[in-house]
């Protein structure tokens, strides 16, 4: 008999045993800590540790980015989790909004964090002014459904059910109410944590990071308020692709914080429905990462897929500050659907690792600005029929910091002999007004000449760009540096959009 049959019956043998007893952990004092069980001392086992003792716990749930505190049980206990559906309308970008279907009134839902061996009483309510039905997957659940099947909710109903969080890693919940992807791509997901018995390894701040991509009628950052479009859904072409719900949840005065030498967890989740993510922060290499939120542990790794429905966990420790960026690395989603993060590091500088800090701008486009609040200014002033020249300067200087200022520079100058200035330009003075609003539709290619200079660069169209965000950044740049002035509006862009764009010329 070789040497491995041999431990693994001797294994099997002290486990029947075990079962025969049926004492350890079914005795134990709810503050004294049972002996280990075969189950207990391996990852790769699902966990029972017997039933629950001491008194039941309500869990406390978190909105992200938050995340609850760390479980320092040693027992199994019974949980209970309260979490209610809520559809409510809320931003989905500045000027933009949209009605979400949430657990818990956020998206991503409320963060749940237990323990593995916990026996968890689950009640999930609707509110009474849902208009639909929802129910809840959670795919840290044995058993059908994952949970689905006993929580099916009326608006104004409730539903219980209970599971044993048998296998320890991080999971995401999610709606699987028909049509399932509709509920998803409205927000319906979230995280559960299931510590292992002996908790987690101690970090200075954990935070909750969810990514889930949006499909809304109107083009990304199209004003007003913006339905759910089922036919990009099933083409899976998204208008938006956001962390946490909305853009700029964790930019300006949302982002993330630590300190320098500070260990920093974050939980990661892809609720999806249809993308998966690269996950990766900008000037970071993650120490270790729990892929697809389980127990395998990776090291010095710089970009981590995600899948749909999946999670994980990354850890790194922070060297130097800055602004690190949090992007899905499928690029154009960060910077023009709006998958992008910040986690501001404060402290001191270490030469020796890291000669200086970069320009926010470079990376962050108009989320450089603490915030966008001129942007929805100017939005709500505009569906008011209120629109200002003021309010257009305001957002449109937002606006340029993001989109014009990295080849223009930030006072109009742009970069000698390459990019050509829009300060106290006689270039724009002499052009008319549909030249002007077609240069950031259809770009500007061939040799022009600018207060008296040729320049020979492209500029490439900006189609991106909303007809409103046309408008604001020349509306703004023609007030400004003693340009002559002006005001562009929405419907001029909108015109000018609708035509060809002229053959590309030479301009002298």
């Amino acid at each position: 008999m070789s040497r491995m049959l041999r431990t693994l019956l001797a294994a099997a043998s002290v486990l029947a045993i075990a079962a025969c007893s049926g004492k350890p952990e079914a005795t134990a004092s709810a503050g004294t800590a049972a002996p280990p069980t075969a189950a207990a001392a391996s990852a790769t086992d699902p966990g029972d540790f017997g039933p629950p003792r001491g008194e039941p716990i309500h869990a406390v749930l978190t909105s992200p980015p938050n995340v609850p505190p760390p479980i320092h049980r040693n027992y199994p206990a019974k949980v209970i989790v309260e979490l209610e559906v809520i559809e409510k309308e809320m931003p989905i970008s500045e000027g933009v909004s949209y009605t979400y279907w949430t657990f818990g009134g956020t998206v991503p839902g409320s963060f749940i964090r237990v323990r593995q061996g916990d026996t968890v009483e689950f009640h999930l309510k609707n509110s009474p002014d849902s208009k639909m039905p929802h129910n809840i997957d959670l795919h840290g659940v044995t058993g059908p459904g994952g949970g689905a099947a006993s929580s099916f909710t009326a608006p104004g109903h409730e539903s219980q059910f209970t599971f044993k969080a048998l296998n320890q890693g991080v999971y995401v919940y999610h709606c699987a109410t028909a049509p399932v992807g509709m509920h998803i791509a409205n927000g319906m997901y979230g995280l559960i944590l299931v510590e292992p018995p002996e908790g987690m390894p101690k970090v200075d701040h954990e935070y909750y990071v969810m990514q889930g991509d949006f499909y809304t009628v109107g083009k990304y950052r199209e004003k007003g308020h913006q339905g759910f479009d089922m036919d990009k859904a099933i083409d899976e072409k998204p208008t938006y692709v956001l962390f946490n719900g909305h853009e700029g949840s964790l930019t300006g005065d949302n982002a993330l914080t630590a300190k320098v030498g500070q260990t920093v967890r974050l939980f990661v989740g892809n609720g999806g429905p249809n993308l998966v993510s690269s996950f990766h922060v900008i000037g970071e290499i993650f120490d270790t990462v729990r892929q697809e939120g389980g127990t395998v542990e990776q090291h010095n790794v710089q970009t981590t897929l995600i899948p749909s429905g999946g999670a994980a966990m990354v850890e790194f420790r922070t060297q130097v500050p800055g602004s690190y960026v949090l992007v899905d690395h499928s690029i154009f989603r960060a910077f023009n659907k709006g998958a992008l993060g910040i986690l501001k590091v404060d402290g001191p500088e270490d030469k020796a690792i890291y000669s200086g800090k970069e320009v926010d701008s470079v990376y962050l486009g108009d989320r450089a600005e603490p915030n966008l609040h001129a942007v929805s200014t100017a939005a709500k002033a505009n569906a008011a029929g209120t629109l200002s020249k003021a309010d257009q300067i305001g957002a449109g200087k937002q606006l340029f910091t993001g989109t014009c200022s990295v080849c223009h520079q930030a006072n109009g100058q742009g970069l000698p002999g390459v990019f050509p200035p829009l300060a106290k330009s006689d270039y724009l003075a002499k052009q008319t007004r549909e030249h002007l609003i077609g240069i950031p539709l259809h770009g500007l290619h061939g040799k022009v000449t600018v207060n008296g200079t040729e320049y020979d660069s492209v500029m490439p169209p900006m189609t991106q760009l909303t007809d409103d965000e046309v408008a604001n950044i020349l509306t703004y740049v023609l007030n400004s540096w003693d340009n002559p002035g002006g005001q562009i509006t929405k419907d001029e862009v909108a015109k000018v959009r609708a035509q060809p764009a002229a053959a590309p010329a030479a301009e002298h």
